[in-house]
């Protein structure tokens, strides 16, 4: 069999047993994947902590839902669709990682079979340690979906049966929630928060290449000199210099649970809830799962 290398499947009895490979976290690297509805969604979510793992040598891969393509004040389609995908492949290549764009039309996503299957098999070729995606309750159908897909595939990774071409994961992954501000039905309730200051400025230039998203839609509002690199820059830091300080502000009790009396350092962060459908770490594997220690070196 041409997986050989990767799993052994033999059939018997009308029973298959699969033999996967080495799990990522036993050798040292893990593999992290994140679902964003868009192409902009992960990179503003968990850029920062995504840089931190790259740094460490750990492997991440954003994953964009839809390609993105109405998602912009005077383009749309084919075109849109390609420029948005160059710009996080060029986001992802500043933040060290990897990057791939669905080809499911913007605002059209749904949770159906085949893009269960879809991101089954994303999750299972990425063999991930931890997955990333929205939570369910957002005002953007593409981001209520994708959280739903993800919470659907959270157990039929482990299913040899399902989607056989591709084999099951042994070790189930853990899988997060990203931050957002929604009150119904139920808050956002983070376990475990990261700290991006050491990133943050990083974080700012891979955000700079999504200029459709970003740069686009400012000039629309407030006409600015876009071929004037210094204008951009200074755009793009007015536009996020205090978005991940909300992480800071609302949750300074976890953040003091893992960074100490360190805690009042930390200006900027990102923050994660546990989805009850994967595997459930406790505090102390996920000091360990994520970039904590080297988040303040």
């Amino acid at each position: 069999m041409r997986r050989t290398a990767i799993c052994l499947m033999t059939v018997a009895a009308g029973m298959a047993l699969l033999v996967p490979p080495l799990h990522a976290e036993e050798a040292g690297q893990l593999r992290i994947i994140a679902f964003g509805a868009h192409p902009d969604d992960n990179e503003l979510r968990l850029g920062g902590t995504a840089i931190l793992w790259a740094r460490l040598g750990h492997k991440v891969k954003f994953v964009s839902a839809t390609n993105g393509d109405i998602g912009h004040h005077a383009m749309a389609g084919g075109p849109l669709a390609q420029r948005r995908t160059a710009e996080v492949k060029r986001a992802a290549e500043v933040m060290g990682i990897e990057s791939e764009v669905l080809d499911i039309h913007d605002g059209e996503l749904m949770p159906t079979l085949e893009n269960r299957k879809t991101f089954v098999r994303l999750i299972r070729r990425w063999r991930a340690d931890l997955v990333f995606a929205h939570r369910p309750y957002d005002y953007h159908p593409d981001h209520r979906y994708t959280g739903v897909l993800v919470q659907d595939a959270a157990y039929m990774v482990t299913v040899p049966y399902f989607c056989p071409d591709v084999p099951a994961l042994e070790k189930n992954p853990v899988f997060l929630y990203t931050y957002d501000g929604f009150q119904k039905p139920y808050p956002f309730k983070p376990d475990v928060i990261v700290a991006i200051d050491k990133v943050f400025e990083t974080k700012l230039r891979a955000l700079a290449q999504i200029e459709s998203q970003f740069l686009d839609w400012w000039q629309r509002k407030q006409p600015i000199d876009l071929s004037n690199p210094d204008v951009r820059w200074q755009t793009i830091q007015r536009l996020f210099r205090d978005r991940d300080k909300r992480p800071v502000t609302n949750y300074p009790d976890l953040l003091k649970t893992y960074y100490g009396d360190k805690a009042k350092e930390v200006q900027r962060a990102e923050a994660f809830e546990v989805c009850e459908y994967g595997r459930r770490p406790g505090p102390e594997e996920l000091r360990k799962l994520f970039p904590i220690e080297a988040s303040l070196e």
